[in-house]
């Protein structure tokens, strides 16, 4: 291999958040350098620190391409990613590019620079595209120096993923095999609608499912377009809007507000929330829609409040009734209209086939996806091990918090990534066996992982730490991953997100998981469970 290794950082889309997050990636460019430099290597930026934008990112993909222009294309190169960033940014370069390709992150829960490798992997892996990983907290370790060595010399890291086997189909609980075939029989006799609020949020290739993977499926997309969620925001009445609100404010949940919009989470913010919701509910049923996706975002950013607190509703089955236009009947009552977030179709069906394996066990249907964020000890010495802080980027079910909206909180969304606020659901995930699962894209079909976990509780101190270390806006699930080791997560997880939904017992999580991998196989979906599922 060359003794030059060229590095690029993709970014944000908004400078905003590449300006605050910048000294976090400089410092973790300097630590990385001084690895690869104490093995006889040289480091060049593959693009230059931009002094009037205030950081050193790739911020576009139409910079993306321009910078791959001036790299050769055979060099070994390394991807840094202290911070979230869009893939697309640097994918279009990384599709052509015939040398050794490395993505690196810092493992801190400052700014998802985790949840950033993840997504980029992700792409990477459905492009088909051949790359490495490596993270580190200090980028001197023992593990992370070998495998940075292993790559350098010969292109090469070994990461055990042994935690996943392929699905045994005879070995599943009668019940779990009778309940998924017949979920997949009636998925593709009666087949289902995913409306999709404008594809591609933030540049995530690796949450598009293909249609002619999905169909097939029984699965179909309704194209939709944020615009046409803005105009029909604007149609509702503002006394429908009010009794949204009233109906939270009963129920308990809690609203941290202030007088000024560019900062605060303000009264009026939250109305116009409430106007979306009832919007997201009546255009889901114009097209007869089994579960949407907002796009969360870029576009509506501009325009509307964040979807948070939208998103939090739609997916409770406890949540503020809504009629349609003509008021004539109430619009699925009793139930969620599954939503998911940052329009990651592979969640979204993920949600479906939870919410229908979930129901015919008679286990909880809420679900939800989860930015896989950040793990770390648990200082307390409640929990021994890893313990992972699962994060969505605003809003879950309330239900998935030990007293329901009465321990949700609303916070404004930060202004660098929201301008126009929106409240966002904030809670502690109430402690219990869950399922987790995660489907994407590889080798040209679509795949699932899915195992066991446990929400666990911790003392104030250490989740207020957490919070601290992440977001503390947001809501946040403590959690341990049966059989599965911080690093067999990260060298396996293809996606950003996780998808997560509880089960009442340890037995009838075991179950509802057999279920759903027997109806994704069914379906044609290769299936691993991983970790400890016996």
């Amino acid at each position: 291999m060359s003794k030059t290794v060229i590095l690029i950082a993709s970014g944000d889309l908004r400078d905003s958040a590449n300006q605050v997050c910048w000294s976090a990636q400089a410092e973790m460019e300097q630590q990385l350098t001084a690895a690869i430099e104490s093995f006889g290597y040289e480091v060049k930026r593959g693009h230059d620190y931009d002094a009037e934008l205030g950081h050193g990112f790739i911020r576009s993909q139409r910079q993306g391409i321009d910078v791959f222009r001036e790299i050769d294309p055979d060099a070994p190169l390394i991807v840094a990613e202290a911070v979230w960033q869009y893939s697309h940014h640097v994918l279009a370069g990384l599709m052509t590019h015939r040398g050794p390709i490395l993505t690196a992150a810092n493992w801190s829960g400052q700014w998802p620079g985790l949840v950033g490798l993840l997504n980029l992997n992700g792409s990477l892996t459905k492009a088909g595209v051949r790359y490495c990983s490596l993270w580190s907290e200090t980028f001197s370790d023992e593990a992370f120096l070998t495998n940075l060595k292993s790559w350098l010399d010969d292109a090469t890291v070994s990461h055990d993923t042994s935690h996943a086997a392929a699905l045994d189909l005879a070995a599943c609980d009668e019940n779990a095999r009778q309940v998924g075939t017949e979920v997949a029989e009636t998925l593709r006799r009666d087949k289902a609608i995913m409306g999709v609020f404008d594809e591609g949020c933030m540049g995530m290739f690796n949450a598009i499912i293909p249609d002619s993977l999905l169909n097939p499926l029984g699965v179909f997309k309704e194209r939709l377009s944020q615009s046409a969620l803005y105009y029909e925001t604007l149609q509702v009445d503002t006394s429908e809007a009010e009794s949204v609100r009233l109906w939270l404010d009963d129920h308990g949940m809690k609203f941290h507000t202030g007088p000024d919009h560019a900062t605060d989470l303000t009264d009026a913010q939250i109305l116009d929330q409430c106007k979306m919701y009832i919007a997201t509910m009546r255009i889901a049923d114009d097209f007869g829609c089994d579960a949407v996706g907002i796009q969360y975002q870029q576009g509506l950013k501009d325009l509307l409040p964040a979807s948070d607190l939208v998103e939090g509703m739609l997916n409770d089955s406890v949540r503020p009734p809504v009629r349609s236009r003509d008021g004539s009947r109430e619009l699925h009552p009793g139930q969620p209209l599954i939503h998911f977030n940052e329009v990651d179709e592979c969640a979204g069906l993920d949600g479906l086939l939870t919410q229908r394996v979930h129901q015919a066990l008679g286990q909880p249907v809420e679900n939800t996806l989860h930015d896989l964020r950040w793990s770390d000890r648990d200082l307390s010495g409640t929990v021994e091990g890893q313990v992972w802080v699962l994060e969505i980027s605003g809003a879950v079910p309330a239900s998935h918090f030990e007293g329901g909206w009465a321990a949700a909180e609303g916070f404004r969304q930060p202004p660098m990534y929201f301008p126009s606020g929106g409240s966002t659901v904030r809670g502690i995930s109430k402690p219990g066996d869950v399922v987790w699962s995660r489907i994407f894209v590889a080798d040209g079909k679509l795949k699932m992982d899915l195992g066991l976990a446990k929400s666990v509780a911790l003392p104030d101190q250490e989740t207020q730490r957490r919070w601290d270390a992440t977001t503390p806006q947001w809501p946040i699930m403590h959690t341990v991953f049966r059989g599965v080791s911080r690093d067999q997560m990260m060298a396996r997880h293809q996606a950003n997100h996780i998808q997560v939904a509880y089960a009442r017992s340890e037995a009838e999580a075991k179950v509802a998981m057999q279920a759903k991998a027997v109806a994704a196989s069914e379906l044609g979906i290769e299936v691993c469970l991983c970790g400890d599922v016996d």
